[in-house]
């Protein structure tokens, strides 16, 4: 493996250790969800337009597998051709033939492919009204756990990954709830992260709870269930069954997975050699974020491995627009691409972006991207 641009943080484990997670029985595990917190408007990039955020989650997992969208006509991108991260992992994916399997945890719009469905119900504005009933945060960490298990039968790394617009403000408010000092920290598809805004959702949000910072430390449930979203118990669960399993894990995400990995330790689950996060450079070296900082707090063992794609080489503006910090990371985005590296030692930072660029022009550039301004669904 050509790793010279795949990082690590020396005291949360090398470049060694990552190889631990190789496996020629990996499985992508994308879990799609909803919470109504994403229509606050100026909180995520799609703000504009409430209706499109509905689609996006589906729309990521129909175009990581088939190249196209069949729940809105295009795939989801900006204006001026920002594409959304499922090209980086839809790249990731082809290239190591990794499989994915889609999980239903509460998204408003079903995907038009097979998938797997929890029943979970979608996440309400935790502005106004706790975000997921308690005891659908219980049934969603058992159904997690169920899929964990019998996913660990026939995988030995499970890459972890998420699609829930608006998803890091109710990651700040579950870390807040547990004690951990997320204000600030947590990042933003935006370059401009509106992080005063978050901050007051998730304030406003405990007062309404009754909550004070630390109050869910040992109560992650009550945590997620009255600042959280549905897609938080399942992935915790999908975790857990996999690690009891005594197999892997890689949460591909950036500071929503530092929320997940509160909820875990809380659980006394042990995570030792068993849990990294895998991210991508455009994340981990976001000024305006700080993942760093959130896994000092949670686990100071657990490693954070990122991952530099080059984009900032591309010829494509939409691409090099990650560098420049926009997007940065989502859709399993950075976790994907490092077991793609881990599972192809003879690729290069060159030949991933070659059929990165080649997925943007087909897909970006020959079809009208959506207008977040402008859809009509």
């Amino acid at each position: 493996m050509n790793d010279n641009f795949i990082n690590g943080i020396d005291s949360k484990g090398g470049l060694d250790d990552l190889q631990a997670f190789r496996s020629d029985k990996s499985v992508f595990v994308f879990v799609i969800s909803y919470t109504a917190t994403s229509t606050i408007p100026g909180l995520t990039v799609a703000g504009a337009n409430p209706e499109l955020i509905r689609y996006t989650p589906p729309a990521d997992a129909e175009y990581i597998h088939y190249g196209k969208c069949k729940s809105v006509t295009a795939i989801p991108a900006t204006p001026d051709g920002k594409p959304t991260p499922a090209i980086i992992t839809k790249t990731a994916l082809d290239i190591s033939n990794i499989p994915i399997y889609v999980v239903d945890s509460g998204s408003a719009i079903k995907p038009i492919l097979p998938y797997v469905s929890i029943n979970s119900p979608i996440g309400k504005n935790i502005l106004d009204e706790p975000g997921l009933a308690y005891q659908k945060v219980l049934d969603n960490y058992e159904m997690g756990k169920i899929l964990g298990t019998q996913m660990s039968k026939v995988n030995d790394t499970i890459i972890l990954g998420e699609s829930i617009p608006g998803g890091t403000t109710t990651a700040l408010g579950v870390m807040q709830a547990m004690g951990i000092d997320a204000f600030n920290r947590v990042s933003s598809s935006m370059p401009d992260n509106p992080s005063v805004l978050k901050n007051k959702i998730v304030e406003s949000a405990l007062v309404r709870s009754g909550l004070k910072t630390g109050d869910c430390s040992s109560n992650p449930f009550k945590a997620i269930s009255n600042l959280g979203d549905p897609m938080m118990p399942t992935v915790a669960g999908i975790a857990e069954g996999v690690i009891s399993s005594g197999k892997r894990i890689i949460l591909a995400g950036g500071t929503q997975m530092c929320c997940i990995l509160t909820i875990m330790k809380s659980l006394h689950l042990n995570l030792k050699e068993k849990v990294c996060i895998g991210t991508t450079s455009y994340l981990y070296n976001d000024e305006n974020s700080d993942i760093v900082g959130l896994m000092n707090q949670i686990d100071e063992k657990v490693p954070i491995y990122n991952i530099n794609l080059g984009l900032d080489r591309s010829k494509k503006k939409g691409l090099r627009a990650y560098s420049q910090g926009f997007v940065k990371e989502g859709a399993g985005a950075g976790g994907t691409s490092i077991a793609a590296f881990l599972n192809n030692k003879d690729l290069t930072q060159d030949n991933f972006l070659a059929k990165l660029e080649d997925n943007y022009i087909r897909t970006i550039e020959e079809p009208d991207p959506i207008s977040l301004n402008k859809i009509n669904l």
